[in-house]
């Protein structure tokens, strides 16, 4: 029998660092000041060493997020069975997709309520035939026994309905929300016309990755600056370990010119404080981009695509600039509208941007509804 004093324990459940400390971090820390013990099980990374103030257990799962290994995947979920079972969590949070299925199913067959979240759908969409039905099965499975799914977009929560995916309680919520004050307005740079004047700066953050559009801004790069030189692009990201491809293509860009890769950066802020823009130019959608919202918080235009979690982030012609995601020909068309801008124009745009993520996407939003959901759960 538990003790009356005896804390409730939350787990956290995810597949990267980046996930924890870039856009749990916040929860986590309000889970803790209201009351709860908190385990996170993530594979360990370098994003831990910035939160060793905060008091948590740690477990280190090995998860192969983008392969399709049944028995490591069969692995995966006996270890998070055992943890459920020996941790006895009063609720489970899973983010990500194998997190989602695999700890959502132990937790169910344990009795643990689980807060399900679907930071997206898009690389699973695209693959069609037997793998997409499979994948969304098991979504379909997992999701059905959750005590809550959390959606970061209405297009993902309406095509879940649509397809019986859930069938109890869920809500929509803002992405994952940003911090504004970590993420505060930035003074403007100076900036030209991408001919004359103060170089203008773009700025691609994200995975390298086919499905987040980095090809087309790769050819977009090629083909404005072969018009307007005094512009730079770069790319701030990990490449992923299935394609690795990139690193050659990156050093080739680079030696001509055209691509500055910066590699992965613990703190993003001083090339968002540099940059005119940030273009994301994902191909298949987001759960809710959470660069966008912090890209905008920070007081920068945005391009992005008419993907579902991007275009909800901005005002088309307000606060950025919407095309259709895949049209290369659009993207450079709404940099060319960026680069005619006055530099005052661009920043105002980045202002306005600032006041519509303050109003839409606090994280304090996000913070709430889940404090809301677990008090709920446990009492």
């Amino acid at each position: 029998m538990k003790n009356k004093n005896e804390k409730k324990l939350v787990v956290l459940l995810t597949n990267n660092d980046d996930d924890i400390y870039c856009f749990r971090k916040e929860l986590i820390e309000e889970i803790i000041n209201a009351g709860y013990e908190m385990l996170i099980s993530c594979p360990d990374g370098n994003k831990f060493q910035l939160m060793k103030h905060i008091e948590y257990r740690y477990d280190n799962p090995v998860i192969d997020r983008r392969g399709t290994n049944v028995f490591a995947d069969s692995k995966l979920f006996i270890h998070y069975f055992n943890l459920l079972r020996k941790t006895k969590p009063s609720v489970a949070l899973t983010y990500t997709a194998k997190p989602n299925v695999y700890a959502g199913i132990a937790a169910y067959l344990l009795g643990i309520p689980v807060i399900s979240n679907v930071t997206g759908f898009g690389s699973v969409l695209k693959e069609g035939g037997l793998i997409q039905k499979l994948v969304m099965g098991l979504f379909r499975f997992s999701f059905r026994r959750s005590a809550c799914v959390m959606f970061q977009n209405s297009t993902n929560m309406k095509l879940a309905e649509e397809t019986g995916m859930v069938k109890g309680e869920h809500m929509l919520i803002p992405g994952s929300g940003v911090n504004t004050d970590r993420y505060p307005l930035l003074d403007y740079p100076d900036g030209g016309n991408g001919n004359d004047g103060a170089k203008i700066v773009f700025n691609y953050i994200g995975r390298i990755l086919h499905d987040k559009g980095v090809d087309d801004y790769i050819e977009a790069a090629k083909r404005i600056k072969a018009d307007y030189p005094n512009t730079e692009f770069n790319m701030l990201g990990f490449i992923e370990p299935t394609e690795m491809h990139y690193e050659k293509l990156l050093s080739e860009l680079e030696k001509d010119g055209i691509i500055r890769y910066r590699g992965s950066q613990e703190d993003i802020k001083p090339f968002i404080a540099a940059s005119h823009a940030t273009i994301h130019p994902s191909t298949y959608g987001e759960g809710m981009s959470n660069v966008l919202l912090e890209s905008a918080s920070s007081g920068r235009p945005v391009i992005s695509t008419d993907n579902p979690g991007c275009m909800e982030t901005f005002i088309d012609g307000e606060t950025g600039f919407l095309y259709h995601g895949g049209d290369v020909d659009a993207l450079c068309g709404c940099i060319r509208k960026f680069l005619a801008l006055p530099n005052p124009e661009r920043k105002a745009m980045g202002e306005k941007g600032r006041e519509y993520i303050k109003e839409n996407f606090s994280r304090k939003k996000v913070t709430d509804a889940y404090l809301e959901k677990i008090n709920s759960l446990c009492r």
